[in-house]
């Protein structure tokens, strides 16, 4: 064989083998959804909506999560607790190995027919009712014990990637936390550490400086510091989307439809603004505060 078509015969070799080997790789992402509810005497003022939200929440992790009989091997988790306790009720796809398994669990079908998906989100909802009627805090540092709980418990998931040497999957999670709360930062043991306290007190004090200075609350929190809650830093944040909703207005008079301040100078929009000052800070990957 000629010198000439030898070369020509290792170079295809040479390109179908290369072309055999070319990597192939995977970007899947995934939901963490994590709820953690404030469970103090501010659900009795009020007919509590928290469960009919949690339960959009809930619906959302199932049908646009999950997403039986259309998805396969999907890998998101959602979970509960009280600020007082770990984890209540919790359900986390990616615990299941199998595809086979995952299939049949997430589809409540074969040895999962009356233990599945179905069965868990019911069973899951019914552990965050009884939470409510059971559970009462007179008060919690609540941004101390959510810092605890990112910190050093297995609630924020990191990405990864898995590799066989050619093909790479990257898997990516989206963390969401949902704090139920009235926003206020009210706690049994002020007097020992204030650092994190923010009542009505706080408030009336953003205010009149506010009035007195013909500012804004955001103008406001950046002239005057003593107004800001401590930066918590932690290189889990980066992967926190921070949620508070917040039900319960005080200065809301539900009788008359009123308010006991004008527009700008409310107690819910000081506790948005000191909170979203906090998480921007604080190096979360988003923060929303929502009134419903």
């Amino acid at each position: 064989m000629e010198m000439k078509n030898i070369l020509i015969i290792c170079s295809a070799i040479s390109l179908f083998s290369s072309c055999g080997s070319e990597s192939q790789n995977k970007h899947l992402t995934y939901q963490n959804i994590v709820i953690l509810s404030d469970l103090s005497s501010r659900i009795d003022n009020k007919p509590s909506k928290d469960t009919d939200e949690i339960h959009k929440i809930v619906q959302y992790f199932k049908n646009e999560c999950v997403k039986p009989g259309e998805k396969i091997g999907d890998k998101s988790s959602i979970c509960f607790s009280s600020f007082s306790e770990k984890t209540i009720a919790a359900i986390d796809i990616g615990n299941i190995k199998n595809l086979g398994e995952k299939q049949q669990f997430i589809n409540s079908t074969g040895k999962f027919q009356n233990n599945g998906l179905t069965y868990q989100i019911d069973d899951f909802e019914q552990k965050v009712k009884n939470a409510y009627s059971n559970i009462r805090n007179k008060g919690l540092d609540l941004i101390s014990i959510l810092t605890e709980k990112i910190e050093n418990e297995p609630i924020v998931k990191e990405s990864f990637y898995l590799t066989d040497g050619i093909d790479t999957t990257f898997v990516k999670y989206d963390n969401h936390i949902y704090i139920f709360t009235d926003g206020y930062l009210e706690y049994l043991n002020k007097n020992a550490n204030s650092q994190f306290y923010f009542g009505s007190s706080e408030i009336e004090k953003v205010r009149q400086f506010c009035r007195t200075n013909n500012l804004d609350i955001t103008t406001a929190l950046e002239k005057n510091h003593s107004f800001n809650l401590p930066i918590t830093k932690s290189k889990k944040n980066q992967f926190v989307n921070l949620h508070v909703f917040e039900t319960h207005e005080r200065d809301r008079n539900e009788k008359n439809l009123n308010y006991s301040h004008p527009k700008g100078e409310r107690d819910n929009e000081v506790l948005a603004a000191v909170w979203r000052k906090w998480a921007v800070e604080s190096g979360f990957k988003s923060f929303e505060w929502r009134k419903y």
